[in-house]
């Protein structure tokens, strides 16, 4: 089942789906609006010459016009989305061409102008001239027409859309929404039942005796079925293993995951291998769309990073980026996280590998402070981001990592701060953060 999500959301992602669907569709329509007029009186037709009186000739003549026209704003929008994904791909990086690329206006608007061209192809087709054997099918005309006038103001929001989408602020700002659209959906979804303090209690990792899967494919792992490896693992009386977190590079024939038998030791066979690896998907690339939104973290983050580089050195861009960072870890503040332990009637079955809050702190804040630990504006921008995501938890454990972070940045004025008057104001706010961070705001809420 997992195989075939992740087939649909790449060829849904994919350039091409959609155009071919709206292509299919206009063949139906132009073969329907032929046939209704090849089967019906269309005399009332000559009432109204000004919008169905075109003769033979007029009509070959405007559904050529419009075919060819169709066509070349076609091509004309393929290069300009090509050119908007080298643009994006140079200027920020290349792990968000694939929101472009699934992007539906953009899709729609390709699938409109090949459609236009095919549908007066098929119906340039069917126009014969003489008294007495002529067909003009005038209804398909007209719609032919119709949507050339359409195709002008669908080149106008295409132009808008283009132009909006590049926009730093807007490429951010998406990234986010898409991010926190999937944890919404990830977290605090449980797969099974939270491994109680019992289960965890008379668990022992060590006491098992454990056998590697190995990895079928080399790649990324995008998701994992996990209601079905749980099921599996209760079914034969196992517990497993995961080897790896969402997100990571897996090499063919090294450990996927291991299993071990809560009964007599059973070593799996070539056939219950493969099964385990079709609980998988890796592909050559991360995806947020099924569980990885590590992934959308890291997009952000790799923008920051292309804009505090010298060779751009855009700090406006970066703050930006600090500002959607910090706005997904207060989304992610008062969620819980899933569990390692993952148990079936109180039997533990599966150990995953998962992120805590303090790895998405990390994630979100430790390559961005390196490479901007000498720039006051990104300093200033993620204290004010560690004290918004620290009104939305009161758990000791993780506003420790927001102090862990806090104590990270006064490292950096310290070694890399040269000027007294830069000093003097990021250590102020500082000391308002950490200020802040000792107030008991909320209550203890338990969380990892």
């Amino acid at each position: 089942m997992i195989r075939i999500k992740s087939w649909w959301i790449n060829i849904n992602a994919s350039l091409w789906f959609v155009p071919t669907l709206m292509v299919l569709a206009a063949l139906l329509l132009a073969y329907g609006l032929v046939l209704l007029d090849a089967g019906t009186s269309n005399k009332w037709t000559r009432d109204y010459p000004l919008l169905f009186g075109a003769g033979a000739d007029g009509a070959r003549g405007m559904l050529s016009a419009i075919a060819s026209s169709a066509i070349t704003v076609a091509a004309l929008i393929f290069s300009l989305t090509l050119s908007t994904l080298a643009t994006v791909s140079g200027l920020y990086t290349s792990r968000i061409l694939r929101n472009f690329m699934r992007d539906r206006a953009n899709q729609v608007v390709m699938g409109f102008f090949v459609s236009i061209f095919v549908y007066c192809l098929v119906v340039l087709r069917t126009v014969r001239g003489g008294d007495e054997s002529g067909f003009i099918p005038p209804l398909a005309v007209s719609f032919a027409l119709l949507m050339a006038l359409v195709s002008i103001g669908m080149l106008i929001f295409f132009i808008h859309h283009i132009a909006t989408s590049i926009q730093a602020g807007n490429i951010i700002a998406e990234a986010a929404r898409e991010t926190m659209k999937g944890m919404s959906r990830i977290f605090p979804k449980q797969v099974g039942e939270e491994a109680g303090s019992e289960a965890e209690k008379d668990f022992r990792e060590a006491d098992l005796h454990w056998h590697p899967i190995v990895a079928r494919a080399s790649g990324y792992i995008q998701g994992v079925a996990s209601e079905e490896l749980l099921q599996h693992a209760e079914d034969q009386n196992l517990v497993v293993r995961l080897e790896h977190r969402l997100g990571d590079f897996v090499t063919q024939d090294t450990p996927l995951l291991s299993v071990a038998s809560y009964g007599a030791d059973h070593e799996p066979s070539n056939e219950e291998q493969q099964q385990f690896n079709g609980y998988f998907t890796i592909d050559t690339q991360r995806s947020i769309n099924q569980q990885d939104v590590a992934f959308g973290f890291r997009q952000i983050v790799d923008i920051a990073l292309k804009a505090l580089s010298p060779g751009i050195n855009d700090t406006t861009t970066a703050v930006m980026c600090i500002d959607w960072l910090g706005t997904m870890l207060t989304f992610l503040a008062n969620r819980e996280l899933d569990q390692p332990l993952r148990a079936q009637a109180g039997q533990v079955r599966v150990i995953a590998r998962t992120r805590n809050f303090n790895d998405f702190v990390c994630l979100a804040f430790d390559q961005i402070r390196s490479n901007g630990d000498d720039n006051v504006a990104v300093l200033m921008r993620l204290l004010s981001a560690l004290e918004t995501v620290a009104r939305r938890t009161g758990s000791y454990t993780r506003r420790q990592s927001l102090r862990q972070q806090c104590n990270l940045i006064e490292q950096a004025i310290d070694t890399t701060l040269t000027r007294e008057y830069e000093q003097i104001q990021v250590r102020q706010r500082l000391l308002e953060v950490r200020a802040f961070l000792a107030q008991a705001l909320l209550p203890q809420i338990p969380m990892v």
